[in-house]
């Protein structure tokens, strides 16, 4: 059994900018949602997403990301989900990941409910028959009964959600990283999607969690790592 571990040494990530004159400069770094500031690299103009950030999590680490918007705290933890890779500095992790950043990535509006938890299953690195043999779970989970055979476009907004939440917590693995806590919003379905979060949290092996919602963090986590700017100014 592998024991999930991360690692980030003295972890950059920058965002080159080509092309961009110096008055679209601030337009370019004030519409980012990286919050970033603006630097240079071998003459090339560049948003500091994120600078020297040094952290280390083992298991039973429940970590909180705090700050301002575009302080970095999303950036970070598509970092972590080798979504972004590090401009300079070390990171490793060791351990099987779920990120519940985004939970409607993979979801296709021309694609049926079943043909989308097929390519949901493939962005989230399952196998085929891995999907094959989840798929009469996540189907039972959602509800969703004969929708599932008809195109996504023809969901409701709540539709949309309980297929996509279904999906993604549909897995177990060592790391969650979490960009504040998932709530579907449909009455019949929220208090089993509520039952179904909390197991897969308390199951996780390290949580790390971004919100804006400091009653969440002091709920959740045992460790905070406050980010201004792209660093880390404060740990608890």
């Amino acid at each position: 059994m592998t024991t999930p571990f991360i690692s980030l040494k003295n972890v950059s990530v920058h965002f080159p900018i080509y092309g961009a004159g110096a008055a679209s400069l601030k337009k370019t770094l004030a519409a980012s949602v990286t919050g970033g500031r603006l630097g240079k690299e071998t003459g090339v103009r560049v948003v500091q997403a994120l600078h020297d950030i040094s952290f280390e999590l083992k298991s039973g680490d429940r970590v909180g990301l705090v700050g301002h918007n575009g302080a970095g705290k999303s950036t970070l933890l598509r970092a972590l989900a080798g979504v972004y890779e590090p401009s300079a500095g070390q990171f490793v992790r060791q351990g099987t990941l779920s990120s519940l950043i985004d939970p409607s990535l993979g979801i296709e509006d021309d694609a049926t409910g079943l043909e989308n938890i097929m390519l949901r299953g493939l962005v989230m690195g399952l196998s085929k028959k891995e999907i094959d043999d989840l798929t009469p779970s996540i189907s039972e989970f959602s509800g969703l009964g004969e929708y599932l055979n008809m195109p996504v476009r023809t969901y409701s907004t709540g539709m949309r959600m309980r297929l996509s939440f279904s999906i993604c917590t549909s897995v177990q693995s060592d790391i969650l990283l979490m960009d504040e806590w998932l709530s579907v919003g449909d009455a019949d379905f929220k208090e089993k999607a509520e039952k179904r979060m909390r197991e897969v949290v308390t199951r996780s092996g390290i949580l790390v969690l971004a919100s804006h919602s400091q009653k969440l963090i002091d709920k959740e986590c045992n460790r905070v790592l406050h980010l201004e700017h792209g660093r880390i100014v404060d740990s608890q």
